[in-house]
Formats: C-alpha cells, structure tokens, sequence
C-alpha cells in the first residue's frame, strides 16, 4: 500500500478540533481507506471510542419510518460495539431496547457518550446512497442539533461526525415530494471543509513500489515508474493501483526475466486496462451518458481544446469534479488523467462508428513498414483518400466537429492492442492536437490542426519541431483540416525539412 500516514494524521487532527465533516470524493479515490485507517488510529489512541459504520444496502426500506430506520442504525451500531471488544458497552447495547423515534435517538446518544466516558467519533461511509430522502434529512437535523448544543449541561454528543460519500450531503439538491422542485437544503451546513488530498502524488507512489520490491523480490526504476505512474493517473488512486496490479499479475508471469519490470511494461498495462471492464470505468461512462452537457463540454476539451474555467459554480463544472471527470489545472478544467481522457477517446470514437459515419474497415498488416513499425505515411494517405470519397464540403458543420475524431476512430483498428495513443491538446488560434502514437516499441507525432491560414501554419510547423525536439524525435506528420469550400489544397500533400527535422504533411 501507499503510505498515507500523512494524509491521515491531517484527518486525525480534524477529529481533535471535534470537527463534524464530509469526505466526498469521487469512486475508487481512497474514502473508505482512510475510514479504516483512521478507525485503527483513533483505536490506538485510547481517547477515542470511534464507530465505524456504512449505509451500503441499507435500503429504501430503512427510510419507510423512523423505527425502520432506527432499528437498522442502531444494529449497525451495535455490531461496532461488538467488534470492539469492550464486553461490558457490548452488554450494554444487548440490555437495551432501540430507541423508535428521532428524539429518543436524540436523548440516547446522550445516554451513550456518558456511558462510555471516552470521545466518539461516529463514521458513516457511503452515505450519500440514501441522502435523496426527508428521513435522513431529519436524522442530520438532530445530529446538527445536538452539535450546536453540545456545551450545554447535559447534552454530551458525538465529539466528531464524519461522513463519507461521492456527493456532498452539506449541499445536496433534494426533492421533498415527487412533484416538487429540486432545491437545495441540506441540515449539514455545520461541517468543515475536508481539503486533504486523497490522490498520490509521485513521491507517495514511491514508498508503495519500495515496498513492493522488498516484499516480492522484484527490480524496477522506482523513480522512473512512480513518476510515469503519476503522469498518467494524476494520483487517482485505484488507477495507480490497477496499473501495478496488471503489471505483477499479466505482466511480468509472461515474460522470461519475470522479476524485473521495464519502461515497456507500463504501455501494456495501460492497453490491458483500457480493454478492460470495471466499475470504475463503467461509472466514468455512465456519468457522461446521464449529463449531456457534460459529456459535450469533455468533448469540447478533449477533441477541441476549449478552455473553461474551473468555476464549481457552474454546475456542469461541479458534476467533473465530483465524478472525477475534471480536475483544477491552474484555474481551468481539464480531463483528470491520461488514462480517463484514453478511455473516454475509445468511447466516443465507438459511438461515432454505430452513428452510421463511415469508418474504413482496415486491418495492421496493411500499413506495417519493413521493420514491422507503422507507415504512417501510408496511414495519412489511406485517410486522406477515405476523407475524399465519403465526406464533402456540405459536411462542414459535422467536420468541424468531428473531423479529427474520425481520424482518431480511422486509426483505432490500425494500432488494435498492440499501441496506444495520447493526446495533448495545444490550445492556441489554430487549436493543434498532438497525437503520440506508440506501436513496437517505437513512437510517431501526429499533429492534428485546422487550417487558420498560411502565417499559422508555418509557426504551427515549427511548433511541430519544437515538439519533436522535446520528444527526441526527427521525423513528424502533420495533418491539416481545411473547411473552406474553395481552397485547392485537399488531397494535397509534402514533404518538409527544416531545423534537422522531417515532417510528412497532407491536407483534408
């Protein structure tokens, strides 16, 4: 594991303070593994008494009336009590009858902090799973009203309130009735804001692969791997996990030295778990299906380059974030990794293909050049001359839009598992696209652009240079959308030599 002592003793210094709070975070980011970690702390500490629990399958059910939802809560209670081994709180919570409303759970609570003369810290993980409900609205209410009275004679209460969840509870938008507006009125305004950072940084993603090394017997650039791993996930913790996983279990069993791990390693990890299915994937997708504007503001960034700022105000900005989609990037919302904007990239390539556009249906062999890389030289022009037979300049809203998408989905089946590709957006006039394409353990800059004018692209060809120069490479290629419905230049192509390196250039 990761070591994330220091992220815990932030939390941990929260429960001193007898914060109440939310850790909201996207799925798979590190919730419930800080719960249990700071359960084990505050176990070892002696001065808290801390109740670990999760409204996970709780039900609908449990919300029908408060003694159904009592009842269900205060088992759940009662099994922390049990696990805790303190016979004599666990004789208590067996004598006693569960209290059946919302102000005998009020005086209860009182009951129990005096009983056990220690501070309580009650969690609640995976509370957001019943928080579009009155009843657990008002169970909030009581626990906000005990936390405002807690310095008055005879109202002890819990000493720290945590609550975890992929939504925020302090600012939920509820409907009270089926036929009622939404709004947003959450009795939760009392907690504090949780700032600590649940994603790994590289160093963090160090202390892991030191351990992993020592435990497994096994070699790899420690250095190299946590930096590669953070430049590809941005710390998103189960990614970081899922790719070393791949690698220790698919990996490193097929190969002959399968003890050390190699820079080639990572790329196939990433291409295993981008042809996988999760969970993990399968809510990142359901997320952008459920909000259109979400899913065309990803695509704006990811196809187009547009820049919007990182303003949760706005809530198709807010939605990223709390899904994990977007992330804050000097003040404007970008795509949270690599590896997320790969796997939105496939998905959106695959539902332009079932659109009914034409995709050329084409295999690897075609376009393998003598030392088994790619031609893509060959790739450009196959693509050029598909462009010319399916699509016109009657097209041109559809192009605008989607042009390089269709290249991306064109050269999809080409690379079929055996490369991968990243993307980066150049933003700037002629909105460039930078596509790095590895395939047998060689790479290919592809730059994508829309024609903006002759000035443009020439500052855009050593732009290309300079890119190449950063990527140690000589050779480049570069393909130019032009929308205009008279230019003379679609079909064209060249061959450009300047500053030591070579571009292959074709125009659509």
């Amino acid at each position: 594991m990761v070591d994330i002592s220091g992220k815990i003793n932030e939390v941990f210094k929260m429960v001193e303070q007898g914060d109440y709070f939310v850790i909201n975070r996207p799925r798979q980011y590190g919730k419930t593994t800080t719960i249990y970690m700071l359960n084990r702390l505050l176990k070892a500490s002696g001065e808290y008494f801390p109740i670990n629990t999760s409204f996970e399958g709780i039900g609908e059910e449990a919300f029908k009336s408060e003694l159904l939802f009592i009842n269900r809560f205060f088992s759940r209670m009662k099994k922390s009590f049990i696990a805790s081994s303190d016979h004599d709180l666990a004789a208590y919570m067996n004598s006693i009858v569960p209290p059946s409303h919302l102000e005998d759970l009020d005086s209860w609570v009182s009951e129990l902090v005096e009983k056990t003369g220690k501070k309580i810290v009650l969690m609640i993980d995976e509370v957001d799973k019943s928080s579009n409900n009155q009843l657990f609205l008002d169970f909030l209410g009581m626990l906000r009203n005990k936390y405002l009275k807690r310095d008055e004679p005879g109202q002890p209460t819990f000493h720290s309130v945590i609550l975890a969840g992929v939504h925020d509870v302090k600012s939920l938008k509820i409907k009270y009735r089926k036929d009622s507006e939404a709004k947003f009125n959450s009795p939760w305004n009392i907690a504090v804001d949780f700032e600590v950072d649940l994603s790994f940084s590289a160093n963090e993603i160090r202390t892991m692969l030191d351990y992993y090394t020592k435990e497994e017997q096994v070699t790899l650039d420690i250095p190299f791997f946590a930096e590669q791993l953070f430049y590809l996930t941005s710390g998103y913790p189960f990614l970081v996990s899922q790719l070393c996983k791949i690698i220790h279990e698919k990996i490193l069993p097929t190969k002959e030295n399968n003890h050390q791990w190699q820079a080639g390693d990572l790329e196939r990890a990433v291409q295993i778990s981008l042809n996988t299915d999760n969970t993990n994937y399968e809510s990142l997708i359901q997320n952008l299906e459920n909000n259109p504007e979400l899913y065309e503001s990803v695509f704006d960034i990811i196809m187009n380059g547009a820049e919007y700022s990182f303003n949760t105000d706005n809530p198709i900005i807010l939605f990223g974030k709390i899904y994990g989609v977007l992330k804050d990037e000097k003040g404007k919302a970008k795509i949270h990794n690599r590896v997320y904007e790969q796997r939105i990239y496939n998905y959106m390539a695959s539902k332009l293909e079932t659109s009914g556009k034409a995709i050329l249906d084409h295999f690897t062999a075609k376009y393998l050049d003598e030392t088994g890389g790619l031609d893509i030289k060959k790739i450009l022009l196959k693509f050029q001359g598909f462009m010319k037979e399916n699509y016109s300049q009657k097209d041109r809203e559809f192009l605008e839009r989607n042009g390089r998408l269709l290249f991306l989905a064109f050269i999809r089946p080409i690379i079929n598992g055996r490369g991968f590709d990243f993307k980066e957006v150049r933003v700037s006039e002629e909105k460039r696209l930078d596509i790095v394409v590895t395939f047998a353990n060689k790479k290919y800059i592809i730059e994508l652009k829309i024609w903006r004018g002759e000035a443009y692209h020439q500052e855009g060809i050593l732009q290309l240079c300079g890119y190449l120069e950063a990527q140690n490479e000589t050779t480049g290629y570069l393909l130019v959308y032009d929308l205009r419905k008279e230019s003379g230049l679609i079909g064209k192509n060249e061959r450009i030599e300047t500053g030591g390196k070579k571009i292959f250039a074709a125009w659509v």
